[in-house]
């Protein structure tokens, strides 16, 4: 009786080791369709032309307009850096109105930057200020210090002198529009 036990055990291991090849055999022959594709998409990428280049307009070189090309040391919102005296002359002799207005309005620009520049480092330095402890426990946990509040203040003093200038130099515009005869509204 054991022996036809093992008999049967030892055939029915053979049939399921045979009814098991082709389907190890199938594995085999078929491999995972992703992988497939991978290699086929690399064999294509190898094979294909190199893309073809787009320009844009960041690619092209823009030529400088001609004003900028006769004073190319000049800075946009600089007014130290006036024109040549020949070519203010000029345009003086041309159309003073025009100008003095574009003499003003670039200084009134000029000054409104500044102004604005000083509010933002006055807000700045009232942060600092509210965050800023004079506990010595307390500020050693925080991130700010008297430094930071000192050179807020240090920058909005050299801001405001800056401002003073400004205003300084429209007044002297405004001097020189006067003694030159013209009209006192091209200076707004």
């Amino acid at each position: 009786m054991r022996s036809n036990t093992l008999l049967r055990l030892a055939a029915l291991l053979a049939f399921f080791t045979i009814a098991a090849l082709p389907a190890l055999a199938q594995q085999d022959q078929t491999s995972d369709p992703v992988a497939d594709a991978a290699r086929k998409a690399r064999a294509q990428q190898k094979n294909a032309p190199a893309p073809k280049k787009v320009y844009t307009n960041d690619d092209i070189p823009s030529a400088p307009p001609p004003a900028a090309a006769a004073d190319s040391t000049a800075k946009p919102g600089d007014v130290s850096a006036a024109p040549t005296p020949d070519a203010a002359a000029a345009d003086k002799d041309k159309d003073p109105e025009t100008y003095w207005r574009k003499r003003f309005q670039k200084a009134h620009e000029d000054l409104a930057k500044a102004q604005k520049e000083l509010d933002v480092l006055q807000r700045e330095l009232n942060k600092n200020q509210v965050q800023y402890y004079g506990d010595p426990q307390t500020a050693l946990m925080q991130q700010n210090n008297r430094s930071d509040i000192n050179e807020g203040a240090a920058k909005i003093t050299a801001k405001q002198k800056e401002i003073d200038s400004l205003n300084q130099q429209i007044a002297d515009m405004e001097d020189e529009l006067r003694k030159s005869g013209g009209n006192p509204g091209w200076s707004r």
